[in-house]
C-alpha cells in the first residue's frame, strides 16, 4: 500500500494512444499532477506488433507526464488487453497453522487456487478472490482474524499470452521504465469508475477503446468475469474513411466531432463537409449517412459484447445495469443505442472525484491540479492504474517480476529516441 507522498504512474498502452497519468498521494486520498499523451504505434488490438514504434509512443507520453508533473518517472503500472486474455474458476484449500487466520494463510490459499496446469505459452496476471470458507461457511470477504481449522477460498484467475506481456514489458524497458505490475484493463478501468454500491448490487462494464471492447462484471462487490473482445473505435473509423472516401485520420476527426450511433438521432437537414484523399477537393455528406455508416459496426460490437457476457452465466447478476466507457464511448447515442440492445439501465463512465478502491475509500481520487482534465472516459483505464497502485502492494511472484531488467537506458535515451523519431 502506497504512502503518503508517493508517486504513482498509470501507463495505458492502448491501440490509439498512450496515456500516461501521474497520482500523488494525499493524506485524502490521490491526486492528479500530471497527464500525457501521445498518439499510439506499433500496437494492433492490443498485442505489439512494432517494439520500436511502441517505446517512441510510451516515451512520448511519458515525457509530457513529467513536465507537467515536474517529476521524473522510474517505474509504471501498465495495462494489458488483447484476445489472448482468458479467465476461469479455480479453488485452493489449506489447513491453518495457528487455528486464527493470518495474511499468511491468506497468501497460502491464493497460491493453491493459482497451483493449476496452464500452457507453457500462458502466465497467470491476477488471482481474485470471490469468497473465502471457513470449516464449510462461505461468503467470507475478509477471513483476516477468524476462527477455524480449513479455509478455502473460490477465486477468478486471469492468465494471458507470456509473449505479449513480454512485449509489453520490453518496450516499457526499452523507455526507460520499471514496470512494478501488469494489470488487466478491465480492472483498472472498474476501479476509477464504477462506484461501490454498483459493485455491491451488481454492473456490468463495457470498456470501448480503440483496439478492444474490454467486459467486466461485479457482484457483491467481487470481480467475477472478465473478457476482451478484439473489436474497437478503430474498426468504426475505419468504416467511416472507406464510406466517406476519406483518410483515417480525418475519419477519425469526423466521427469525434460528428459521429452519432443512432440514425433516429439524427436531424436529416445537417451536412458535413469530408477532406478529399490527397489532391482531391472536399465534398459533402449528409450527417445522417456518417450515422448509417456507424451505427451497423456499434451495433455489431455491442451484440458481441452482449454474446460475451450472457454467455459467462453472471449478467443477471448485473442488477444496477451496465456502464459504458472508453474513448469510443463518447460518441453521441452510445448510451442509447446500448439500452437498446441490452434492454437495461446504462450510464456513461468516466474518472470522478471520489471513485475509490473497492473497500478502500481511503484510496480515492480527489481534486488535483487536472481533475478537469482527466474527467474523460478515454482516461479511465489510465486513473485506474494509479487508485490500483495507490491500493496494492506490489507483487513479487516469479510471473510478474518486472524489475532490475536488461534494459533501463534512463530518460536520456528517452529524450534520444523521440529526437529520432521526429527529425
Amino acid at each position: 500500500m502506497a504512502e503518503v507522498g508517493d508517486v504513482i504512474v498509470g501507463l495505458d498502452i492502448g491501440t490509439t494512444k498512450v496515456a500516461a497519468i501521474i497520482g500523488e498521494v494525499t493524506p485524502n486520498g490521490v491526486d492528479i499532477i500530471g497527464v500525457g499523451t501521445s498518439p499510439s504505434e506499433g500496437l494492433r488490438q492490443g498485442v505489439v506488433v512494432n517494439i520500436e514504434a511502441t517505446t517512441n509512443s510510451i516515451s512520448r507520453a511519458i515525457m509530457e507526464a513529467e513536465q507537467m508533473a515536474a517529476v521524473e518517472v522510474h517505474s509504471v503500472y501498465v495495462g494489458l488487453a488483447g484476445g489472448h486474455i482468458r479467465g476461469f474458476s479455480s479453488l485452493g484449500q489449506v489447513s491453518m497453522r495457528n487455528r486464527e487466520v493470518t495474511h499468511e494463510d491468506v497468501a497460502r490459499v491464493l497460491e493453491q487456487a493459482k497451483a493449476v496446469n496452464i500452457p507453457l505459452d500462458r502466465q497467470i496476471i491476477h488471482t481474485l478472490p470471490l469468497e473465502y470458507m471457513i470449516d464449510g461457511q462461505g461468503q467470507i470477504r475478509d477471513p483476516i482474524g477468524m476462527s477455524g481449522v480449513r479455509m478455502e477460498v473460490r477465486a477468478h484467475v486471469i492468465t494471458a499470452a507470456v509473449t505479449s506481456v513480454q512485449n509489453i514489458v520490453k518496450c516499457c524497458n526499452r523507455a526507460g521504465l520499471d514496470v512494478i505490475e501488469v494489470v488487466l484493463e478491465p480492472l483498472a478501468s472498474s476501479t476509477s469508475v464504477l462506484h461501490e454500491d454498483e459493485r455491491d448490487l451488481g454492473v456490468a462494464l463495457i470498456d470501448i477503446g480503440g483496439g478492444t471492447t474490454d467486459l467486466a462484471i461485479y457482484a457483491e462487490g467481487q470481480n467475477v468475469f472478465t473478457s476482451v473482445i478484439v473489436m474497437g473505435g478503430h474498426r468504426i473509423t475505419q468504416d467511416v474513411a472507406h464510406g466517406l472516401h476519406t483518410s483515417v485520420s480525418e475519419a477519425e476527426a469526423i466521427k469525434r466531432k460528428h459521429g452519432c450511433a443512432l440514425v433516429s438521432m439524427v436531424d436529416g437537414d445537417d451536412i458535413i463537409e469530408v477532406p478529399g484523399v490527397g489532391p482531391r477537393p472536399p465534398r459533402e455528406f449528409p450527417r445522417r449517412f456518417l450515422a448509417e455508416v456507424i451505427e451497423p459496426r456499434v451495433e455489431e460490437i455491442l451484440l458481441l459484447a452482449q454474446e460475451e457476457l450472457g454467455a459467462s452465466g453472471f449478467m443477471e447478476l448485473a442488477g444496477s445495469g451496465i456502464v459504458l466507457t472508453g474513448g469510443a464511448s463518447q460518441m453521441e447515442g452510445m448510451v442509447e443505442i446500448t439500452e437498446d440492445i441490452f434492454q437495461i439501465p446504462v450510464r456513461a463512465g468516466m474518472p470522478v472525484e471520489g471513485a475509490a478502491l473497492s473497500g478502500r475509500p481511503d484510496v480515492c481520487l480527489t481534486k488535483g491540479g487536472f481533475a478537469g482534465v482527466i474527467q474523460n472516459p478515454k482516461f479511465a483505464t489510465g486513473v485506474g492504474l494509479v487508485l490500483y497502485g495507490a491500493g496494492h502492494e506490489p507483487l513479487a511472484t516469479p510471473e510478474v517480476a518486472y524489475r532490475g531488467t536488461d534494459m533501463r537506458p534512463g530518460i536520456g535515451t528517452r529524450v534520444a529516441s523521440w529526437f529520432r523519431e521526429m527529425f
